[in-house]
């Protein structure tokens, strides 16, 4: 009699191990469903399908899930979400497309850093010649992000590839990259002062999967209403027009 009431509380303990278990792997709320949630059922569906095509592209999808689920949290239009996240999704595409030739298998932080470069102005040729210049194991994502926030505060593209390959050769460190944007002359950055930190939190944001969602879809103000970007590889402030 013991040994069967030995037996049966062995065998609660390993049903109420394997509850706790299975309960613990639940996974959390599909985006795909969070995403039917907050935007009308025809939306929803194309960009969960435009999400879908992208992670068949293998570029980083999850991305574009927090950035659809980052704007609907704003009161962004569901119309410009839809088209936020699929010029996102292409300038993903064409980011890769310049780095991965030189550079072989290119990392989603860097993906996405190569499309806010893009979003910002920087020229696909400038985005593989970054690709092609940096040292062999280097990654790519702090150079784009400081690129396209060189351009961003008012240098020319060209110009802002070179001074970050300089840098690359003389092998500054990240932290040293993402101070460049405050280095540059009050004439440069004119009516688009940010701090200099600003580079480093926006990585910091991508690789914690907040999504590197960067600048307002075409159409939104980049003032109230708008999105503001905990790293996003680009803030939009007041009075700043912001490219799609």
């Amino acid at each position: 009699m013991r040994h069967s009431t030995r037996m049966l509380t062995a065998v609660g303990a390993v049903l109420l191990l394997s509850g706790a278990a299975l309960g613990a792997q639940t996974p959390a709320l599909d985006p795909s469903e969070r995403l039917r949630a907050v935007l009308p059922a025809d939306v929803a569906e194309r960009v969960i399908a435009k999400i879908a095509e992208a992670r068949a592209r293998q570029l980083p999808a999850a991305a574009l899930e927090n950035r659809a689920l980052k704007f609907a949290a704003k009161g962004v239009a569901p119309a410009a979400i839809e088209r936020s996240v699929a010029q996102q999704a292409e300038r993903m595409a064409r980011a890769k497309a310049m780095i991965a030739p030189v550079r072989g298998r290119v990392a989603d932080d860097e993906v996405e850093a190569g499309a806010e470069a893009l979003r910002k102005g920087v020229d696909g040729a400038q985005v593989s010649a970054l690709a092609q210049s940096a040292p062999s194991g280097r990654s790519l994502a702090v150079p784009l992000y400081v690129v396209g926030s060189l351009v961003e505060r008012g240098l020319p593209s060209d110009q802002a590839l070179q001074r970050v390959q300089e840098r690359l050769q003389a092998r500054s460190t990240d932290a040293e990259l993402e101070r460049m944007p405050g280095e540059l002359p009050s004439q440069a950055a004119e009516g688009q002062a940010r701090r200099p930190t600003e580079v480093g939190r926006e990585l910091a944001a991508t690789k914690r999967g907040s999504g590197a969602a960067g600048g307002a879809p075409a159409g939104v103000p980049a003032n109230g209403g708008a999105i503001s970007h905990p790293q996003g590889p680009s803030t939009s402030r007041p009075g700043v027009p912001t490219r799609p």
